[in-house]
């Protein structure tokens, strides 16, 4: 899953960036309202994660013209501003969720986690199909009840491909989900993190889909 997090705040910002990493997320940080409103009409992005005082552009203007355009992409808001008429503008605006400075790390990832939950559509806080469970709450994977031992990327493609429902995915879809603009990605990333994936489950858990890519198995029938 990919973010993009708008935050004019050089320690604040490495901070965020680094905790999102860690929750296998892939990051895109821009420093004012301005380039983020073009990186969020340039490129696809599963969640915005926005501050309000920015330069150049002010993030409620952002929300506005993200809105008007007609992108859903889930917004989390970060404001130093606590009053309750901010709050609420933010949220009238069309923000999703609201959390206000100084913020403790653990309740941030909390909330990302719930907005990319219920933008898939999805009640329960853990990924199952059929043998195969992943918590993205601890970053946590079980293969017929056996502990699997994952890269972060390998979890962040799992996700994806569990949030997507069997539906196929393009390589260069999948690519730009699970790195960011600054990452180094050669051109068999994806290639190679399934190749994994297949070793560590099973060889039919992820299918290849002639001309297009990639998509969860059918993993009912899976053997241990």
């Amino acid at each position: 899953m990919r973010i993009l997090l708008v935050e004019d705040d050089p320690l604040l910002g490495q901070g965020l960036c680094t905790a999102l990493r860690r929750g296998a997320f892939a990051v895109d940080w821009v420093h004012d309202g301005a380039a983020g409103l073009f990186a969020i009409r340039d490129d696809s992005f599963d969640l915005v994660v926005l501050d309000l005082g920015l330069p150049r552009m002010d993030g409620i203007d952002v929300i506005r013209q993200i809105r008007a355009s007609g992108n859903p992409v889930p917004i989390l808001v970060l404001s130093a501003r606590e009053r309750p008429a901010d709050r609420t503008l933010g949220l009238d605006v069309g923000a999703d969720d609201y959390l206000g400075k100084p913020f403790d790390t653990a309740e941030l990832l909390a909330r990302v986690r719930a907005l990319i939950r219920r933008s898939a559509g999805r009640a329960q806080p853990t990924l199952e199909a059929g043998p195969l469970q992943l918590d993205p709450t601890t970053l946590a994977a079980s293969w017929h009840g056996r502990n699997l031992d994952l890269t972060r990327r390998e979890f962040a493609l799992l996700r994806l491909l569990m949030e997507q429902r069997g539906r196929p995915m393009a390589r260069d879809a999948i690519q730009r989900h699970l790195y960011g603009w600054n990452d180094d990605v050669a051109s068999n990333a994806v290639d190679v993190h399934v190749h994994a994936l297949r070793r560590k489950l099973d060889p039919g858990a992820i299918r290849t889909v002639r001309g297009i890519g990639y998509a969860l198995g059918d993993l009912a029938g899976a053997a241990p």
